[in-house]
């Protein structure tokens, strides 16, 4: 079939909504298949354990650093110059040269997830860093999804800068906050002793201070990674996610809340398994809802670090194939980073896809590397304001629990079921276009 040679119409538009039944079978019969392969690796499923004790010290070594002066939200960074200046000579120098090595690394996604995976070979200790790595390949491909084959004909070229410059926002910010405290982390094992007085001069939140200082004695990476998991998300809760710019640009968009509601916000991680490429994953709901982005990320984790056949799958995965920000890094039978075929014009789409396979005479999808089509931007001036407060610091530290993996965790297919929905969506939007 050779797209491009007559409108799609109502008739064709008819066949495509017939074939969905069709679809939704063979959806379920690999669910079916995907369960099966699912409940094989439940007996080899382990618990990410956070023990009540060290959340116990903690919550006091927090309740002592906030004390009556500290209970307004904002106030403990407010003094962060005065913090920075009290510091020694040599103190002052670290910090200058993490700030100065965090900003070289944060120059896009591509450089950013770089980072965090060479981060992770030099320290496997530090579980989180091979977490934000995998979910930073999902911000970029969610970057060059606005300037690949299908959303381009859903969201005009402004729409696409307003969600760009959204992802770009929430990811960059997470890495100026995150990764110098894992180069402070580094230094400390550089000298042999903690460094981690340092973090008020890098305006990181009183929250990390007696978390990695309690992970320097312990070495305990499931606590370390979901204290970090919830710090980063909190970092961005009034920044990015309650900014009116991005609330407005995007959060409340029409396009933004049909992709919640038909369960489009898919975080996948891909992993080799027995020569093969599978994703795991799980779908964000709400992107707006801080309580939900934390609990994902925990089970993102448990995912990670719980399914042994997943870490070991995807650690090959990251250190075999370098991130481009193309979707075509884990599915080259899907997508292509360059074009095949000259754009389609509306009026003459024709379906793409067959379940997870391209139809007869369909080139695949364009899916850019991220270099081709967004250029390096600076990261603007970031408000320097501690989230942490009497007021957030029992609701925080409730999220330091034990989490198993979800038994359903493996999006392979899941994934093809979304990437149809948005073509069924392309293609009707194009009849009545």
């Amino acid at each position: 079939m050779q797209r491009g040679k007559y409108r799609w119409g109502v008739s064709d538009l008819l066949h495509k909504l017939a074939t969905v039944p069709q679809e939704i079978i063979h959806w379920a019969k690999d669910k079916t298949d995907t369960f099966l392969y699912e409940k094989d690796q439940l007996e080899h499923i382990q618990v990410i354990q956070i023990r009540d004790e060290e959340v116990g010290i903690l919550r006091e070594q927090l309740r002592g650093l906030l004390g009556p002066a500290m209970s307004v939200k904002g106030k403990s960074l407010g003094d962060a110059s005065k913090a920075a200046e009290s510091l020694s000579a040599a103190d002052q120098e670290l910090v200058r040269h993490i700030r100065l090595e965090t900003a070289r690394r944060n120059r896009s996604n591509i450089t950013r997830t770089a980072a965090y995976l060479d981060m992770f070979t030099r320290h496997p200790e530090l579980h989180w860093s091979l977490l934000a790595h995998m979910v930073s390949r999902n911000g970029g491909w969610n970057m060059t999804d606005v300037k690949g084959e299908l959303l381009p004909y859903l969201l005009s070229t402004e729409q696409q800068e307003h969600v760009y410059a959204f992802l770009e926002r929430a990811n960059a910010l997470i890495f100026h906050d995150a990764y110098p405290q894992l180069l402070l982390y580094e230094a400390s094992l550089r000298a042999g002793k903690t460094q981690f007085h340092c973090l008020r001069g890098l305006n990181v939140s009183s929250f990390m201070l007696p978390v990695w200082e309690l992970f320097w004695e312990r070495r305990d990476s499931a606590l370390l990674t979901m204290a970090l998991i919830v710090n980063e998300q909190h970092y961005i809760e009034h920044r990015v996610v309650r900014h009116p710019t991005y609330r407005t640009t995007v959060l409340d968009t029409l396009f933004f809340n049909a992709q919640s509601k038909l369960q489009l916000n898919q975080v996948v991680f891909p992993y080799y398994i027995d020569g093969r490429l599978r994703l795991a994953g799980l779908i964000l709901e709400s992107f707006s809802d801080l309580q939900e982005r934390i609990e994902l990320g925990k089970k993102l984790y448990a995912i990670l670090f719980g399914i042994p056949v997943v870490l070991e799958g995807a650690v090959r995965y990251a250190a075999a194939q370098r991130h481009t920000g193309s979707r075509s890094d884990y599915w080259p039978h899907l997508f292509a980073p360059i074009r095949q075929a000259p754009p389609v014009p509306r009026g003459q789409l024709k379906e793409w896809l067959d379940g997870c396979s391209l139809r007869p005479g369909a080139v695949p999808l364009y899916s850019p590397r991220l270099t081709d089509v967004w250029k390096d931007r600076p990261v603007d001036e970031i408000e320097p304001e501690d989230w942490l407060s009497a007021e957030t610091l029992d609701a925080s530290l409730r999220y330091l629990a034990s989490v198993e993996p979800p038994f359903s965790f493996d999006m392979t297919h899941e994934y093809c079921f979304g990437l149809n929905k948005i073509e069924l969506a392309v293609l009707a939007g194009d009849l009545w276009s």
